[in-house]
């Protein structure tokens, strides 16, 4: 909305329904596919926006996925099975198992050792301090990594993306920053499809304004003019070129 894009614009640009993109914008994830498509549409979105996908996925993995199944099998998967087996016939009985207390006994020696290692590696703090980090670590990574995504500012984009709308008939000439020629000196008519460019610099000449300019997902007014008008795009921004430096894919 800030960017004043319409939805019906950026389902034609990403191949996403509306009714998925606007499940995205208002956080109903179960009216979206499988969580591997949610992922996938998220970073589409983004992408398309120019925002940092990487740190969206991360908070949407933080926020709606459970652990894993690694994370939720058992210490020991076996252990009543060992326990039903030594109990049938004698010639089934297997190894004697430990007493309970030395099982307990060896898990609190682990988790001593565990929060020892990280006091010491937190700078030399004291027992307390040890001990509040260990706490730390077990129950409020989630918390810290939440934070961090919510409070780190996106990345700005590494390229530049530019889509136009024709309103009328249009002469567009399209150059990339390595000279490469991407619209050569094309003219397209009201209503004709374009699809969306990308690269780090873009040089773009027009031949007229009877197009409707989309620079880095926001608009551009493109003013009218007798001569032909010509842009360089960037990701921070647009900026007019003189005719001297305008692009010629003639």
């Amino acid at each position: 909305m800030r960017a004043r894009i319409d939805i019906t614009e950026v389902e034609e640009a990403t191949k996403i329904r509306a009714k998925y993109l606007r499940a995205i914008e208002n956080e109903e994830w179960g009216l979206l596919p499988a969580p591997a498509f949610v992922k996938s549409f998220v970073r589409e979105y983004a992408d398309f926006l120019g925002l940092d996908s990487r740190l969206l996925v991360e908070e949407y993995k933080l926020r709606h996925e459970g652990p894993s199944e690694h994370e939720l099998q058992p210490i020991s998967p076996n252990l009543g099975r060992e326990r039903r087996g030594s109990g049938g016939g004698l010639g089934r009985a297997g190894p004697p198992l430990p007493p309970r207390w030395a099982i307990a006994g060896a898990l609190v020696v682990v988790l001593l050792v565990v929060l020892a290692a990280i006091g010491s590696g937190g700078g030399g703090s004291g027992s307390g301090s040890g001990s509040s980090t260990g706490t730390s670590a077990a129950g409020g990574a989630k918390t810290t990594l939440r934070h961090t995504a919510r409070t780190k500012p996106p990345a700005a984009p590494a390229a530049a993306s530019v889509r136009l709308i024709p309103t009328g008939t249009v002469y567009v000439c399209l150059v990339a920053q390595d000279g490469k020629v991407l619209i050569p000196g094309s003219t397209f008519t009201a209503g004709q499809r374009v699809p969306v460019y990308r690269a780090r610099t873009l040089r773009l000449t027009l031949g007229n304004n009877a197009v409707r300019l989309r620079v880095n997902g926001r608009g551009v007014r493109v003013a009218p003019s007798a001569a032909a008008i010509s842009y360089e795009l960037t990701p921070t921004g647009v900026r007019p070129l003189p005719a001297a430096k305008a692009p010629t894919c003639a």
